[in-house]
């Protein structure tokens, strides 16, 4: 479970056509992101826009009634709907990282929390969960490549070498962020299809532009949070939004229902969400806030 060794590493960049500023919350909600229009780019592909906004692809295509098998031409207006909610921890620490959600969430002191997608560990080399510091921060570092994942690479008929030094073939890319857990880091990458995944050897990866402008806003002993909340509830205004992922860890709650009926309770809107919108959304784990609140006739 690790990207690095002994230094800390980092990936070059390929930013991609049509690239999107992160989305943001102001402090009085638990909601970031919005449902808006986005109008297909030069190179964009259905992964490209999914990656970029942090929305599983499938969820895209089928929120415009088409399917990801039919190409996209420039010009094409699509409805993009990206609203996460915020994981529990965001009220505790400014760097909060949700694995299943594959969000990182940052605020400042003063200001909105932003929210960036990320790709996490992979089921079989997990990201670790828990309390952690920035310990240290990197320019344009070289990588050295961890023995288990050279081994790896042998046994697909590839090569690692021991040292990939900075550059454009460097999978960490431009900006590295060690963390105190273990040898992971939330770095770059040269591969930026990857973001929104569950694709790494345990560390979190952002996109090229999102780790340049995070890179800047964090310092060393800043504190965050990797969690594991496959499950958010929030009370929009009137509204009532459930978001499900899948539980890529199987370390979830068992009973969905139940865990979205506690939810509820705990904010005082039991009486108030449509159990059969709360079965629909966890039966669709699509990873979009969707509304289940219960409609008056």
């Amino acid at each position: 479970m690790t990207c690095r060794w002994s230094r800390w590493v980092l990936a070059a960049a390929i930013v991609i056509a049509g690239a999107v500023p992160a989305v943001e919350a102001d402090d009085r909600s638990q909601i970031v992101g919005a449902v808006r229009t986005y109008d297909v780019s030069a190179g964009d592909t259905w992964q490209r826009i999914a990656s970029r906004f942090g929305v599983d692809v499938r969820t895209l295509a089928a929120d415009n009634g088409l399917t990801i098998t039919r190409p996209l031409h420039i010009g094409q207006q699509l409805r993009v709907d990206n609203r996460h909610i915020l994981p529990d921890a965001a009220v505790r620490r400014p760097i909060v990282v949700n694995v299943p959600q594959r969000m990182l969430f940052f605020s400042e002191a003063e200001g909105p929390t932003v929210a960036l997608p990320v790709a996490v560990g992979r089921s079989d080399w997990r990201t670790p969960l828990g309390a952690f510091t920035i310990v240290t921060r990197e320019r344009d570092p070289s990588w050295e490549v961890p023995a288990s994942i050279q081994e790896e690479a042998r046994r697909a008929g590839k090569s690692l070498p021991p040292v990939v030094p900075p550059g454009p073939d460097n999978p960490l890319g431009k900006f590295w962020l060690g963390l105190s857990l273990g040898s992971v880091g939330i770095h770059g990458t040269n591969a930026p299809l990857t973001i929104y995944r569950v694709a790494t050897h345990g560390c979190i990866r952002l996109h090229p532009d999102d780790i340049a402008s995070l890179f800047e806003r964090v310092e060393t002993g800043m504190s965050g949070e990797v969690v594991y909340q496959p499950i958010l509830l929030a009370v929009d205004g009137e509204d009532i939004l459930l978001e499900v992922h899948p539980d890529v860890y199987r370390l979830g709650p068992s009973d969905r229902i139940a865990e979205a009926r506690r939810r509820a309770a705990l904010l005082g809107v039991l009486d108030r969400i449509d159990l059969v919108a709360v079965a629909r959304v966890i039966r669709g784990r699509e990873g979009i806030a969707r509304s289940v609140v219960a409609r008056t006739q």
